[in-house]
């Protein structure tokens, strides 16, 4: 009889289960009550119950653990300097979407050259993240493949669901499920509706196949995620982060019972992935905030050490440390004076008050 099924398979290879990867990097004290304060923080500012503005800064994708780690220490620093008016989660993305093919991430591929040892990316995700949350950085990422958040979840404070899967029923099954609040991004269209639609569909309870904590195929049923919100990233018909895109965006959030937060992503079709850009619109939308605009929760910085993108290499010690190998990004003296501009501006309203 002739074969019907795998006939595109080369390989089919058995993971670890989730349960054994958290023994070899389990939860610390340390690292819980970060993703516990910071999920918690997060949660108050979308309530409206806390004043700050949600900053989510970070590398475009994590390639080098070292210079990952590099960051984190110094946005530690600008994270306790400017609490008072800035609550900063560093964007920890291991996962790419790509449009075609390309470099998929350090989960997908760590050692940069098309191996696939998915086994020592997941370790070294769980690693890196245990490591960043432990010095006290709430961590943020791109939840991709839904296979994975078993995996990682319970070190995540904050997740996106991206353009390219905003409209995807298994994404929005999976976030109802999610632990951590989830934003939701506009499609690359620059369609705000299947994003709306997205977090109507989280907030409801779903029952999904999935993998349990031993890696065996079950039924998940998941009670509904309640802190959805809109990500505006711009799309194919250019940037939505102007005051009547916000304001458009506030009025369907409204007009389906939704609370109006808006988090703008400055990076993307907002700065036509060129960061120079990502300046101007940082401080357009602050001054949208400053100008009275509270529906405005938060931003997004695609930042390095350095600043620029370079392409992956077959020799790995020939690339530059601190630089993206996927979106362009701001270096780290360009992200320190924007989050500074934004504390200062922030903070002068409450000094004129007293």
């Amino acid at each position: 009889m002739e074969e019907t099924q795998d006939l595109n398979i080369r390989e089919t290879a058995p993971l670890l289960a989730p349960a054994k990867l958290k023994a070899q990097w389990p939860l610390d004290e340390a690292a819980a009550a970060t993703v516990v304060a910071g999920r918690g923080e997060i949660r108050r500012i979308l309530a409206g119950e806390d004043r700050r503005l949600l900053v989510v800064a970070g590398p475009c994708s994590i390639h080098d653990e070292a210079a990952a780690l590099e960051y984190a220490r110094r946005l530690l620093r600008l994270r306790e300097v400017l609490r008072k008016e800035l609550c900063i989660v560093m964007r920890v993305y291991f996962e790419k979407p790509r449009t075609t093919v390309g470099w998929k991430g350090l989960i997908s591929d760590p050692h940069m050259d098309g191996s696939e040892d998915v086994v020592a990316g997941l370790q070294a995700a769980r690693k890196l993240l245990l490591a960043i949350n432990s010095m006290g950085v709430p961590c943020a990422t791109e939840v991709l493949d839904p296979i994975v958040p078993q995996y990682l979840a319970d070190l995540i404070s904050w997740a996106a669901i991206g353009a390219r899967t905003t409209e995807s029923q298994t994404h929005r099954e999976m976030a109802s499920g999610l632990s951590m609040p989830v934003g939701f991004k506009n499609n690359t269209e620059g369609n705000l509706q299947v994003a709306i639609n997205a977090m109507e569909s989280a907030r409801s309870p779903h029952g999904f196949l999935g993998i349990d904590h031993e890696g065996r195929t079950c039924l998940v049923r998941t009670r509904g995620n309640a802190w959805g919100h809109l990500v505006l990233r711009g799309g194919e018909g250019g940037p939505n982060y102007y005051p009547e895109c916000i304001e458009e965006a506030m009025d369907m959030l409204q007009a389906v019972g939704e609370r109006p937060n808006i988090f703008v992503d400055c990076s993307h079709a907002n700065s036509g992935k060129k960061y120079q850009r990502q300046e101007r619109v940082w401080r357009a939308v602050l001054e949208q905030r400053l100008e009275g605009n509270d529906a405005i929760i938060g931003m997004m910085l695609e930042s390095h050490l350095e600043e620029g993108k370079q392409s992956v290499r077959a020799d790995l010690k020939g690339m530059r440390y601190g630089v993206s190998v996927t979106d362009e990004c701001i270096g780290w003296d360009k992200t320190q004076e924007l989050l500074e501009v934004a504390y200062e501006a922030l903070e002068q309203p409450v000094a004129e008050m007293a």
